[in-house]
Protein backbone atom coordinates (compact mmCIF):
# COMPACT_ATOMS: atom_id res chain seq x y z
CA UNK A 1 0.00 0.00 0.00
CA UNK A 2 1.18 3.58 -0.42
CA UNK A 3 2.07 6.29 2.44
CA UNK A 4 -1.34 7.80 2.48
CA UNK A 5 -3.70 5.14 1.83
CA UNK A 6 -5.85 6.60 4.44
CA UNK A 7 -5.99 10.22 2.53
CA UNK A 8 -6.50 8.26 -0.76
CA UNK A 9 -9.42 6.36 0.97
CA UNK A 10 -11.30 9.36 2.31
CA UNK A 11 -11.02 11.39 -0.92
CA UNK A 12 -12.06 8.44 -3.34
CA UNK A 13 -15.22 8.15 -0.75
CA UNK A 14 -15.53 11.97 -0.75
CA UNK A 15 -15.92 11.68 -4.42
CA UNK A 16 -18.49 9.89 -4.72
CA UNK A 17 -21.11 11.18 -2.74
CA UNK A 18 -23.44 14.16 -3.90
CA UNK A 19 -24.43 17.10 -1.35
CA UNK A 20 -27.97 15.28 -1.33
CA UNK A 21 -26.70 12.23 -0.42
CA UNK A 22 -25.46 13.05 2.25
CA UNK A 23 -28.66 16.01 3.58
CA UNK A 24 -26.81 19.44 2.43
CA UNK A 25 -29.30 21.84 1.09
CA UNK A 26 -29.88 21.42 -2.99
CA UNK A 27 -28.06 24.86 -3.11
CA UNK A 28 -24.94 23.01 -1.92
CA UNK A 29 -24.38 20.96 -5.51
CA UNK A 30 -24.74 24.43 -7.72
CA UNK A 31 -21.87 25.28 -9.59
CA UNK A 32 -19.55 23.11 -8.53
CA UNK A 33 -16.31 21.71 -10.51
CA UNK A 34 -15.35 19.19 -8.73
CA UNK A 35 -16.96 15.80 -8.60
CA UNK A 36 -19.10 14.30 -5.20
CA UNK A 37 -18.37 16.13 -1.62
CA UNK A 38 -16.06 19.17 -0.88
CA UNK A 39 -13.21 19.12 1.73
CA UNK A 40 -15.08 21.51 3.50
CA UNK A 41 -18.30 19.65 3.38
CA UNK A 42 -17.36 16.55 4.54
CA UNK A 43 -15.77 18.83 7.74
CA UNK A 44 -18.59 19.85 8.31
CA UNK A 45 -20.60 17.28 8.38
CA UNK A 46 -18.19 15.79 10.29
CA UNK A 47 -17.51 18.17 12.86
CA UNK A 48 -14.15 19.24 12.40
CA UNK A 49 -12.05 22.43 10.92
CA UNK A 50 -11.85 21.95 7.22
CA UNK A 51 -8.01 22.72 7.70
CA UNK A 52 -7.41 20.07 10.01
CA UNK A 53 -9.64 17.80 7.38
CA UNK A 54 -7.19 18.65 4.67
CA UNK A 55 -4.43 18.49 6.64
CA UNK A 56 -5.49 14.18 6.88
CA UNK A 57 -6.29 13.71 3.41
CA UNK A 58 -2.85 15.05 2.62
CA UNK A 59 -1.34 12.77 5.16
CA UNK A 60 0.16 15.78 7.41
CA UNK A 61 -2.26 15.20 10.29
CA UNK A 62 -0.89 13.41 13.61
CA UNK A 63 -3.23 10.10 13.93
CA UNK A 64 -7.03 11.11 14.26
CA UNK A 65 -9.02 9.76 17.27
CA UNK A 66 -11.51 7.23 17.68
CA UNK A 67 -14.13 10.23 17.84
CA UNK A 68 -13.10 11.36 14.82
CA UNK A 69 -13.07 8.30 12.84
CA UNK A 70 -16.72 7.50 13.77
CA UNK A 71 -17.30 10.78 12.87
CA UNK A 72 -15.73 10.95 9.12
CA UNK A 73 -17.50 7.34 8.80
CA UNK A 74 -20.85 8.42 9.52
CA UNK A 75 -20.44 11.61 7.38
CA UNK A 76 -19.09 9.45 4.82
CA UNK A 77 -21.97 6.98 5.07
CA UNK A 78 -19.67 4.00 5.51
CA UNK A 79 -20.89 0.45 6.16
CA UNK A 80 -19.61 -1.23 8.34
CA UNK A 81 -16.82 -3.00 6.37
CA UNK A 82 -15.87 0.48 5.14
CA UNK A 83 -15.97 1.79 8.37
CA UNK A 84 -13.49 -1.15 9.66
CA UNK A 85 -11.59 -0.59 6.56
CA UNK A 86 -10.77 3.14 7.72
CA UNK A 87 -9.71 2.44 11.66
CA UNK A 88 -7.40 -0.33 9.49
CA UNK A 89 -6.13 2.40 7.79
CA UNK A 90 -5.68 4.37 11.06
CA UNK A 91 -3.83 2.18 12.50
CA UNK A 92 -5.95 1.24 15.42
CA UNK A 93 -6.24 -2.54 14.70
CA UNK A 94 -2.50 -4.33 15.34
CA UNK A 95 -3.78 -8.03 15.58
CA UNK A 96 -2.10 -10.19 14.01
CA UNK A 97 0.65 -7.90 12.17
CA UNK A 98 3.71 -9.67 13.25
CA UNK A 99 2.41 -12.93 12.57
CA UNK A 100 0.65 -12.44 9.32
CA UNK A 101 2.90 -13.45 6.86
CA UNK A 102 3.64 -16.63 8.22
CA UNK A 103 2.57 -19.74 6.12
CA UNK A 104 0.13 -21.86 7.52
CA UNK A 105 -1.01 -25.34 7.12
CA UNK A 106 -4.27 -27.42 7.08
CA UNK A 107 -4.66 -29.78 10.50
CA UNK A 108 -5.51 -33.13 9.42
CA UNK A 109 -9.01 -32.72 11.08
CA UNK A 110 -10.43 -29.93 8.56
CA UNK A 111 -8.68 -31.52 6.19
CA UNK A 112 -10.98 -34.71 6.79
CA UNK A 113 -14.06 -31.78 6.74
CA UNK A 114 -12.39 -30.96 3.28
CA UNK A 115 -12.29 -34.85 1.84
CA UNK A 116 -15.92 -35.54 3.36
CA UNK A 117 -17.26 -32.86 1.22
CA UNK A 118 -16.77 -34.50 -1.88
CA UNK A 119 -19.70 -37.45 -1.25
CA UNK A 120 -21.86 -33.92 -0.73
CA UNK A 121 -21.07 -32.81 -4.21
CA UNK A 122 -19.49 -29.94 -2.88
CA UNK A 123 -16.29 -28.10 -3.79
CA UNK A 124 -14.58 -27.08 -0.88
CA UNK A 125 -10.88 -25.07 -0.32
CA UNK A 126 -8.97 -23.73 2.79
CA UNK A 127 -7.27 -20.35 2.15
CA UNK A 128 -5.07 -18.76 5.41
CA UNK A 129 -4.31 -15.31 6.35
CA UNK A 130 -2.10 -14.39 3.20
CA UNK A 131 -5.02 -15.62 0.56
CA UNK A 132 -3.20 -18.32 -0.28
CA UNK A 133 -4.72 -21.93 -0.84
CA UNK A 134 -3.41 -24.11 1.57
CA UNK A 135 -5.47 -27.01 0.81
CA UNK A 136 -8.37 -28.44 -1.14
CA UNK A 137 -10.64 -30.85 -1.94
CA UNK A 138 -10.96 -33.61 -5.12
CA UNK A 139 -14.00 -31.89 -6.00
CA UNK A 140 -12.59 -28.30 -6.22
CA UNK A 141 -9.28 -29.28 -7.98
CA UNK A 142 -11.25 -30.74 -10.74
CA UNK A 143 -13.09 -27.61 -10.91
CA UNK A 144 -10.26 -25.25 -10.74
CA UNK A 145 -7.25 -27.71 -12.25
CA UNK A 146 -5.03 -24.58 -13.39
CA UNK A 147 -4.81 -23.48 -9.49
CA UNK A 148 -4.78 -26.56 -7.70
CA UNK A 149 -1.49 -27.53 -10.22
CA UNK A 150 0.32 -24.26 -8.95
CA UNK A 151 3.26 -23.57 -6.49
CA UNK A 152 1.71 -23.09 -2.92
CA UNK A 153 3.30 -19.43 -2.81
CA UNK A 154 1.65 -18.74 -5.99
CA UNK A 155 -1.73 -20.38 -5.44
CA UNK A 156 -4.16 -17.93 -5.10
CA UNK A 157 -8.01 -17.38 -6.36
CA UNK A 158 -7.53 -13.57 -6.87
CA UNK A 159 -4.18 -13.72 -8.36
CA UNK A 160 -5.44 -16.37 -10.60
CA UNK A 161 -8.34 -14.80 -11.26
CA UNK A 162 -6.76 -11.02 -12.58
CA UNK A 163 -3.53 -12.94 -14.19
CA UNK A 164 -3.88 -15.95 -15.67
CA UNK A 165 -6.02 -15.63 -19.24
CA UNK A 166 -7.83 -19.01 -18.58
CA UNK A 167 -9.92 -17.91 -15.67
CA UNK A 168 -11.81 -15.03 -18.30
CA UNK A 169 -13.18 -18.09 -20.04
CA UNK A 170 -13.84 -19.78 -16.41
CA UNK A 171 -15.73 -16.88 -14.72
CA UNK A 172 -18.85 -15.90 -16.46
CA UNK A 173 -18.76 -12.36 -14.91
CA UNK A 174 -15.20 -12.56 -15.05
CA UNK A 175 -15.35 -8.59 -14.16
CA UNK A 176 -17.13 -8.76 -11.51
CA UNK A 177 -15.35 -11.67 -9.70
CA UNK A 178 -11.99 -9.69 -10.41
CA UNK A 179 -13.32 -6.82 -9.14
CA UNK A 180 -14.68 -8.66 -5.54
CA UNK A 181 -10.73 -9.83 -5.18
CA UNK A 182 -9.54 -6.51 -5.53
CA UNK A 183 -12.41 -5.18 -3.50
CA UNK A 184 -11.65 -8.09 -1.02
CA UNK A 185 -7.30 -7.75 -1.00
CA UNK A 186 -8.09 -4.00 -0.46
CA UNK A 187 -9.42 -4.89 3.51
CA UNK A 188 -6.36 -7.58 3.73
CA UNK A 189 -3.86 -5.15 3.11
CA UNK A 190 -5.21 -2.66 5.32
CA UNK A 191 -5.76 -4.83 8.14
CA UNK A 192 -1.94 -6.89 8.08
CA UNK A 193 -0.01 -3.68 6.36
CA UNK A 194 3.04 -5.99 7.75
CA UNK A 195 2.02 -8.63 5.63
CA UNK A 196 4.85 -8.77 2.93
CA UNK A 197 2.93 -11.62 0.91
CA UNK A 198 0.27 -9.97 0.34
CA UNK A 199 2.36 -6.47 -0.45
CA UNK A 200 4.45 -9.04 -3.04
CA UNK A 201 1.30 -9.70 -4.72
CA UNK A 202 -0.09 -6.39 -4.70
CA UNK A 203 2.81 -5.05 -6.77
CA UNK A 204 2.45 -8.30 -8.79
CA UNK A 205 -0.98 -7.40 -9.46
CA UNK A 206 0.07 -3.67 -10.32
CA UNK A 207 2.95 -4.74 -13.35
CA UNK A 208 0.95 -7.62 -14.73
CA UNK A 209 -2.92 -6.93 -14.95
CA UNK A 210 -4.21 -4.34 -17.47
CA UNK A 211 -7.16 -3.38 -15.49
CA UNK A 212 -5.89 -4.00 -11.51
CA UNK A 213 -4.13 -0.41 -11.10
CA UNK A 214 -7.27 1.46 -11.80
CA UNK A 215 -9.35 -0.81 -9.93
CA UNK A 216 -7.23 -0.44 -6.93
CA UNK A 217 -7.40 3.19 -7.13
CA UNK A 218 -11.01 3.11 -6.68
CA UNK A 219 -10.08 2.19 -2.92
CA UNK A 220 -13.50 0.13 -2.46
CA UNK A 221 -13.61 -2.39 0.03
CA UNK A 222 -15.63 -5.38 0.13
CA UNK A 223 -16.08 -8.87 2.17
CA UNK A 224 -19.34 -11.49 0.82
CA UNK A 225 -19.19 -14.52 2.74
CA UNK A 226 -22.07 -15.81 0.59
CA UNK A 227 -23.37 -15.43 -3.00
CA UNK A 228 -23.58 -16.92 -6.19
CA UNK A 229 -20.55 -17.79 -8.58
CA UNK A 230 -21.27 -18.49 -12.73
CA UNK A 231 -18.22 -20.53 -14.03
CA UNK A 232 -18.11 -22.78 -17.24
CA UNK A 233 -16.16 -25.74 -17.05
CA UNK A 234 -14.75 -27.44 -20.35
CA UNK A 235 -15.99 -30.75 -19.47
CA UNK A 236 -19.45 -30.60 -18.16
CA UNK A 237 -20.37 -26.64 -19.41
CA UNK A 238 -22.01 -24.03 -17.19
CA UNK A 239 -22.72 -24.20 -13.45
CA UNK A 240 -24.44 -21.73 -11.07
CA UNK A 241 -22.67 -22.40 -7.46
CA UNK A 242 -23.81 -20.92 -4.46
CA UNK A 243 -20.80 -19.90 -1.64
CA UNK A 244 -19.83 -19.84 1.85
CA UNK A 245 -17.06 -18.78 3.54
CA UNK A 246 -16.49 -20.05 7.01
CA UNK A 247 -13.98 -18.60 9.32
CA UNK A 248 -12.03 -20.90 11.80
CA UNK A 249 -11.92 -20.63 15.30
CA UNK A 250 -9.38 -22.96 15.96
CA UNK A 251 -7.09 -21.60 13.02
CA UNK A 252 -6.85 -17.98 12.94
CA UNK A 253 -6.79 -16.39 9.73
CA UNK A 254 -7.92 -19.42 7.62
CA UNK A 255 -11.21 -19.21 5.47
CA UNK A 256 -13.08 -22.65 4.54
CA UNK A 257 -14.74 -21.82 1.45
CA UNK A 258 -17.67 -24.34 -0.34
CA UNK A 259 -18.99 -24.20 -3.82
CA UNK A 260 -22.67 -26.44 -3.76
CA UNK A 261 -25.34 -26.72 -6.25
CA UNK A 262 -29.10 -26.94 -5.11
CA UNK A 263 -30.31 -30.54 -4.91
CA UNK A 264 -32.09 -31.97 -8.05
CA UNK A 265 -30.82 -28.67 -10.01
CA UNK A 266 -28.91 -29.12 -13.25
CA UNK A 267 -25.68 -27.90 -11.77
CA UNK A 268 -26.02 -30.06 -9.31
CA UNK A 269 -25.90 -33.26 -11.97
CA UNK A 270 -22.91 -31.80 -13.85
CA UNK A 271 -21.21 -31.53 -10.60
CA UNK A 272 -21.86 -35.32 -10.53
CA UNK A 273 -20.85 -35.79 -14.08
CA UNK A 274 -17.55 -33.87 -13.04
CA UNK A 275 -17.02 -36.16 -10.03
CA UNK A 276 -17.37 -38.96 -11.55
CA UNK A 277 -15.41 -38.09 -15.43
CA UNK A 278 -12.91 -37.02 -12.77
CA UNK A 279 -9.12 -39.09 -13.91
CA UNK A 280 -6.49 -40.69 -11.28
CA UNK A 281 -4.39 -37.38 -12.85
CA UNK A 282 -6.70 -34.90 -11.23
CA UNK A 283 -6.82 -37.35 -7.69
CA UNK A 284 -3.10 -36.84 -8.04
CA UNK A 285 -3.05 -33.49 -8.28
CA UNK A 286 -5.15 -33.05 -5.09
CA UNK A 287 -2.85 -35.10 -3.28
CA UNK A 288 0.57 -33.05 -4.52
CA UNK A 289 -1.60 -30.34 -3.25
CA UNK A 290 -2.28 -31.69 0.06
CA UNK A 291 1.32 -33.04 0.85
CA UNK A 292 2.84 -29.74 -0.36
CA UNK A 293 0.31 -27.82 2.51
Amino acid sequence: MGNNDLGDFLRARRAGLTPDEVGLPVEFGAGRRVAGLRRGEVAQLAGVSTEYYTRLEQGRARQPSEQVLHALCDALRFDDIERRHLFALAGTTAAHKDRAERSSRLRPALRQVLESMDLALTSAFVSDRNLTVVGGNRLWALLFPDVAELPRRERSMARWTLLDPRARLVWCDWERVARDYVHGLRLAAAAQPRNQHIAHLIGELMMRSPEFPAWWSEHRVQERSTGLKRLHHPVVGDLELQYEIFTSVADPGQSLVVYCAPSGSPSQERLRLLASWGSEPATATTRDTAAES
